[in-house]
C-alpha cells in the first residue's frame, strides 16, 4: 500500500511513538518574542505537540508560520498575529501538514490568505484525516484539541518557490521535500531568519514519521541534502519546529546525526543485519552519543526509515 492509498480512518500502531499521555496539554501559550527585527516567535516551551509559531510583520502585511493543533490554538495564534499586525493584511503558511503545525488553520479561513506548496496540499488530502485519528490516539488532551477540527485548503498554491512582499521584508517560501515529510517547506526572511519546521529540533532526536504501510515518505538522503543546502545559506537565526531558537550550528548538529544514522544503516544493511537488528544497534549507539537529546524513541523509527530506503534502492 502506498501513501496515496491511506483510507480516511486508517491509523498506524502508536506503540513506537513517545508516550505523551502525561505531558502538559498541547496548547500554544505565552507572548511572542522578537528574534530579529519584525520577526517574532511564540516559543513551544518544550511542550510536546506544540510547535514554535512564527509571526513576521512588515510595513503593510504580516505572515504567520504554523498554527498549533486545533481550533483553540489557531484562534490564539490569530489573536496574537492581529495584536502585532494591527490592520495589516495577513498571510498564513505552515511548514508541513502535520496536525501540531497546521491543523489550526481553520481559524484563519477568511481572516488570512493561506499559502501552501502544491505537494503540501496533496499530502494533506492523502493523509490528513488519518493523522487526525492517529493524533487523537496519542492522549486525551490531544484528542480534545482536535475535536471538531476541519482540514483547510489553501487560497494560493505554488510550485518550487514563492515570495511574499510584506513591505520592507520579504518572506521566501521554499518547497524542499521529500525529507521529513513528502512536502516540507522552509520559510526564509530576508536571508537572515530561517523557519525550518521539523527538519530540525533543538536537543530532540529528529522526528521520523515512518509508519508503514500508512506513511513511508521519510527520505533520509533527501533530508540530509536539504540540510546541506540550508547550511550553505548561512542563516543568522534558525527557528526549529520544536525547541529553542538557535543559529546555523543547530542545522549542522541535526545533519551530522542524520548522516550517522544513514551511514550506520547502510553499513549494517550491507553486513546482512535485519531492519530490527539495525534499529536496535543504532538506537543503543545514538543514545550513548547524543546523551543530552530528548525523545530517543525517534531513533529507531529513523533507522527503520533509512534502512527501508536502502533496501528498496
Amino acid at each position: 500500500m502506498c501513501p496515496a492509498d491511506v483510507t480516511p480512518n486508517a491509523s498506524p500502531d502508536l506503540s513506537d511513538l513517545p508516550d505523551v499521555r502525561t505531558s502538559p496539554p498541547p496548547i500554544v501559550r505565552g507572548e511572542p518574542v522578537e528574534v530579529s527585527d519584525g520577526v517574532y516567535v511564540i516559543p513551544d516551551n518544550r511542550v510536546e505537540l506544540v510547535p514554535n509559531v512564527g509571526i513576521v510583520v512588515g510595513e503593510h502585511s504580516a505572515l504567520v508560520i504554523d498554527t498549533g493543533m486545533g481550533r483553540r490554538n489557531g484562534a490564539h495564534v490569530l489573536e496574537q498575529a492581529r495584536r502585532l499586525a494591527g490592520d495589516r493584511r495577513l498571510y498564513l503558511t505552515v511548514t508541513h501538514f502535520h496536525p501540531e503545525h497546521g491543523f489550526g488553520a481553520q481559524a484563519f479561513k477568511g481572516a488570512a490568505t493561506i499559502v501552501y506548496n502544491a505537494s503540501q496540499r496533496a499530502e494533506l488530502h492523502r493523509k490528513g484525516a488519518a493523522y487526525v485519528e492517529m493524533f487523537k490516539g496519542l492522549s486525551a488532551a490531544a484528542a480534545a484539541e482536535l475535536e471538531g477540527v476541519e482540514l483547510v485548503d489553501p487560497d494560493l498554491v505554488y510550485e518550487g518557490q514563492a515570495e511574499i512582499d510584506l513591505g520592507g521584508r520579504t518572506a521566501t517560501l521554499l518547497a524542499v521535500g521529500p525529507a521529513h515529510t513528502g512536502s516540507d517547506q522552509v520559510v526564509v526572511i530576508d536571508d537572515r531568519v530561517l523557519f525550518g519546521g521539523d527538519l530540525m529540533e533543538t536537543r530532540i532526536f529528529p522526528i521520523a514519521p515512518y509508519f508503514p504501510p500508512y506513511d513511508v515518505d521519510v527520505d533520509g538522503p533527501g533530508w540530509i541534502g536539504v540540510l546541506d543546502d540550508l547550511i550553505a545559506r548561512g542563516p543568522e537565526v534558525v527557528v526549529p519546529g520544536h525547541g529553542e531558537v538557535a543559529g546555523v550550528s543547530l542545522i549542522r548538529d541535526v545533519r551530522d546525526y542524520l548522516d550517522y544514522v544513514y551511514a550506520e544503516a547502510s553499513r549494517l544493511h550491507a553486513a546482512g543485519l535485519s531492519a530490527d537488528e539495525t534499529a536496535a544497534k543504532i538506537g543503543e549507539q545514538a543514545r550513548a552519543r547524543w546523551t543530552t537529546w530528548e525523545r530517543p524513541e525517534w531513533i529507531t523509527l529513523a533507522a527503520r526509515a533509512f534502512y527501508a530506503g536502502i533496501h528498496t534502492a
